[in-house]
C-alpha cells in the first residue's frame, strides 16, 4: 500500500486496516473504524534519509539516586493525587465527563501556581480567551498572572513555548482539538492525537516544563483516542462525579512518580471547586439514621481512610427475572455477594429486585466492602435497621467465610475519630484491633453469623401490622 493511499484506523485502539470493516479485530469495538490518510509522521522531512544511529552510554543499575524535583501547585488535594506535586518535565492526562469541572480545576491550579511566582500557561483549543477570562472572574481568579492563548496548532504552540523563559506549567485544553501538519488527518483522529501528544511529550522532556493534557471521554467513560497515549504520558488522572451530587473525585489511575488509586475530594460550589479536608464527615453528613438497608463502610482509597454509607433496597419483583441495579460498586461483585447469601446463608433473593447505591456519588473499588454490602442487603430484606454507630468491613469468599483486609488499624482509627462505637470486622483481624480501645468489636468468621444477628432484629409481623394501621388512620384523618 502506498504511503499516500487511504487507510482505515480504529478510533478506539488505533488498529490499522486496508479497508473498512464494521468491527475492529484488535479491541472488538463496533463502528469505530474510520478512514484516514496513511501518511505518518515525517520527522526527517520529505526526501531526507534517516540518519545513521550512534552508540549511547550505558550506566549500571547501582548508583546515586534522588527524588525527582516537584512543583507544589498550592491545591492540597491535587498535590495529594499527584504524589506531592508536579514533577518537572512530566506529562499528565486528565479525563472526565463533559461539564464535570476539568477546566475549572485546572484554572484554579494554574492560578495557584502563578500566584506563587511560577510561570503558568493555559492554552485553550475549545474556548476563546474572553470565555476563559469569564470563568476566572466567576472563580475570583481574574487577578492571577496566568498567561492565556487560544491556539490549536502544535507547531505554533511549541514555538511560542520555546521563546523566552521556560514555563513551569502548561495546560492544553484539550488534546483532541490539537493538530500537527506532520499528519494529514482531521483533528481528533487517532493519528492526530497520538502525533500531537508525542510532540508535546518531547518538548516537556527537553525543556523541563510540566504539561497537563485534557482528554475527552467516550460514552463508556474511557478517555477518547488511542490507548497508546495513556502509555506515553507519566500520569493519568480521572475527574469523576455526578451532576446530582456536589462532590467531585480526582483519582490517579496511573502515576509513574507517585501512588496509584489515590483520590482527592472536592466540592463544587458557586465559587468553584472547594477542597474537602475530611471527606468521611461530609459523606456521612446526611445519613438517615434508623432506616433499614443502610450500612457504614470503613474503606481505604489510596492512603486515605474513608467512611461512606452503602444503601440497599430489596423489594419483591413483579417480573419473572428480578432486576439488579448498582451505582458506585462493581456489578459483578454484587452478583457474587447475592449468590453467597443465597447458597451459603439460605437468604432467598431470587424473587426480589435488588438495588445498591454508594451515597455521595463515590465509586468503591476494593473488595473490603463485601461485608457492608451484605449487611445492608439483609437489613433491607428483613426490614431491620442496623446499629447506627457501627461500621463494617471485610471480604467475603465464595465459601461464605469473612476474610481480613489491609490497613485495619487505619479504618478503625477513622471510625473512632468520627464517633462510631462499634466495628464488625473479620475474626482474622483480631490481632490488629489492639489500638481501638474506645470501640467495641464484633468478630465474624462466617457470613451466616451476620445474617443470624440481623434476622434477630427483624420487626415482628404484629408490630409491622400495627404500623400499617397507624398509617391508614393518619391517611383517613387527612
Amino acid at each position: 500500500m502506498s504511503s499516500r493511499d487511504p487507510s482505515f484506523v480504529c478510533q478506539n485502539c488505533g488498529g490499522v486496516y486496508g479497508r473498512w470493516q464494521g468491527r475492529c479485530d484488535a479491541c472488538g469495538e463496533w463502528n469505530s473504524v474510520a478512514q484516514e490518510s496513511a501518511t505518518s509522521l515525517r520527522p526527517h522531512g520529505g526526501g531526507r534519509k534517516p540518519r545513521k544511529g550512534c552508540s549511547i552510554a550505558l550506566e549500571p543499575l547501582a548508583g546515586a539516586t534522588r527524588s525527582p524535583p516537584r512543583l507544589a501547585s498550592g491545591v492540597a488535594e491535587f498535590d495529594r493525587v499527584t504524589g506531592g506535586g508536579l514533577v518537572r518535565g512530566s506529562v499528565l492526562l486528565l479525563g472526565g465527563d463533559p461539564g464535570i469541572g476539568k477546566s475549572t480545576l485546572l484554572v484554579q491550579v494554574a492560578a495557584a501556581l502563578a500566584r506563587g511566582r511560577q510561570r503558568a500557561l493555559f492554552i485553550s483549543g475549545e474556548e476563546a480567551i474572553p470565555q476563559v477570562r469569564l470563568r476566572a472572574e466567576r472563580l475570583g481568579l481574574a487577578g492571577a498572572p496566568v498567561e492565556l492563548a487560544a491556539e490549536t496548532s502544535i507547531e505554533d504552540i511549541v514555538a511560542t513555548l520555546s521563546e523566552g523563559e521556560t514555563p513551569e506549567l502548561v495546560i492544553i485544553d484539550s488534546i483532541q482539538t490539537m493538530w500537527t501538519d506532520t499528519v494529514e488527518s482531521a483533528p481528533g483522529t487517532v493519528t492526530q492525537v497520538r502525533a500531537s501528544a508525542q510532540i508535546l511529550i518531547r518538548f516537556a522532556k527537553r525543556s523541563g516544563a510540566a504539561i497537563i493534557l485534557v482528554g475527552h471521554v467516550t460514552k463508556d467513560g474511557q478517555i477518547a483516542g488511542p490507548r497508546v497515549v495513556e502509555h506515553m504520558v507519566d500520569a493519568v488522572l480521572s475527574f469523576e462525579g455526578e451532576g446530582s451530587h456536589q462532590f467531585r473525585i480526582l483519582r490517579a489511575i496511573k502515576n509513574r512518580f507517585g501512588p496509584t488509586d489515590e483520590i482527592g475530594v472536592f466540592e463544587m460550589t458557586g465559587g468553584g471547586l472547594r477542597e474537602v479536608a475530611n471527606p468521611s464527615e461530609l459523606f456521612l453528613s446526611e445519613r438517615d439514621l434508623g432506616s433499614p438497608g443502610t450500612a457504614v463502610f470503613a474503606g481505604i482509597e489510596g492512603s486515605r481512610p474513608l467512611l461512606v454509607e452503602i444503601q440497599a433496597l430489596v423489594a419483591p419483583t413483579a417480573f419473572g427475572t428480578p432486576r439488579r441495579a448498582v451505582n458506585g460498586w462493581d456489578p459483578n461483585r454484587l452478583s457474587m455477594v447475592l449468590a453467597v447469601l443465597e447458597a451459603r446463608c439460605g437468604v432467598r433473593l431470587s424473587g426480589h429486585d435488588v438495588y445498591l447505591n454508594v451515597a455521595g456519588g463515590l465509586r468503591i473499588q476494593e473488595p473490603a466492602a463485601d461485608l457492608a454490602a451484605a449487611a445492608a442487603l439483609v437489613s433491607s430484606l428483613a426490614n431491620a435497621p442496623l446499629p447506627p454507630d457501627a461500621v463494617y468491613f471485610g471480604e467475603i469468599s465464595l465459601s461464605g467465610a469473612v476474610r481480613p483486609v489491609i490497613q485495619t488499624a487505619a479504618r478503625l482509627k477513622e471510625a473512632q475519630k468520627l464517633g462510631f462505637g462499634r466495628a464488625i470486622v473479620p475474626e482474622a483481624a483480631r490481632s490488629e484491633t489492639t489500638g481501638g480501645e474506645a470501640l467495641s468489636f464484633e468478630f465474624v468468621e462466617r457470613l451466616t453469623s451476620i445474617v443470624t444477628d440481623i434476622a434477630a432484629r427483624e420487626k415482628s409481623p404484629p408490630a409491622r401490622h400495627h404500623q400499617r394501621e397507624q398509617q391508614r388512620e393518619k391517611v383517613s384523618v387527612a
